[in-house]
């Protein structure tokens, strides 16, 4: 299996690759500065300088176990992990962005980190509270640690949360019926709205920083779960709703856009398409 991370730039249309590997690389965040990008692989972090591309560890202390469901606080200063060493179930940490102790936010688990509120109070994050047979649910908590809140109900299982930049909407996959489609939902729980409705099975929808898109992955229809190597478009859509565009056709699936991925300037995101 070959990891292949690359930019995308929707001034130009074009994908470029920056760094190709036999490493098993999964969701690329920006850090910042946006000239370095952040990916996990066999359990650690790794920043990815842009300018000479290359693989290099970031201490996460004591966490082993880190998934592709990370990301970066608004101010740059701590990165979000998901990580199973001390719990052996997904619990959500925070770090330092250079490295260091994690320190634990998610009182339950198992819980999965997916996106910052813009002033980096509040994080966002599905989570499985009746067992994995009933699906989860999306949940906000103080990014410090404290009580959770429940956002979703009525669904069979939700992921990939993720807030519009100006704090007001958390857009996530729902799937009901056996459809999977995208959602968005206030803070507070109210507002639910449906904002795609084809026959495609759409997963982690992630706002620009902007405002003006919502990026997304979209597998073939009857697609089960969110499983890697399968053939998937990436699309934009405006952020309002509206008709999605397909930006690219690729090959991969579970790690390549798990995770926040645009650059800070709205223009770029980042992701991994893979090569057997």
């Amino acid at each position: 299996m070959i990891s292949n991370i690359a930019i995308f730039d929707l001034s130009t249309g074009t994908a470029t690759s920056f760094l190709r590997s036999d490493r098993h690389l999964e969701a690329p965040n920006w850090m910042p500065g946006d000239d370095q990008l952040l990916v996990n692989s066999d359990g650690r972090l790794f920043r990815l300088p842009l300018e000479a591309p290359r693989l290099e560890p970031i201490d996460t202390g004591f966490a082993r176990r880190i998934n592709n469901d990370h990301g970066l606080s608004p101010d740059g200063r701590l990165i979000a992990i998901t990580d199973k060493t001390e719990t052996g179930k997904a619990c959500i940490y925070t770090l330092p962005s250079a490295g260091g102790t994690p320190k634990r936010v998610s009182e339950n688990t198992p819980s999965y980190f997916h996106g910052w509120s813009p002033d980096g109070g509040t994080i966002t994050y599905p989570a499985f509270r009746h067992g994995y047979d009933d699906g989860a649910d999306i949940y906000i908590c103080p990014a410090d640690g404290g009580p959770e809140r429940r956002l979703t109900f009525g669904f069979d299982t939700c992921d990939g949360p993720d807030h519009t930049p100006d704090g007001a909407w958390i857009w996530f996959n729902g799937e009901k019926n056996g459809a999977v489609d995208l959602w968005r939902i206030r803070l507070d729980g109210s507002g639910l709205e449906q904002m795609t409705f084809d026959t495609r099975v759409n997963w982690f929808p992630h706002p620009s920083p902007d405002g003006a898109h919502v990026l997304y992955m979209s597998y073939e229809p009857g697609t089960e779960g969110h499983p890697p190597n399968r053939d998937v478009d990436l699309r934009l859509m405006p952020a309002e709703g509206g008709e999605a565009r397909i930006l690219l056709r690729l090959f991969g699936g579970q790690g390549t856009l798990n995770s926040p991925c645009w650059a800070s300037d709205g223009r770029r995101f980042a992701f991994v398409s893979y090569e057997v």
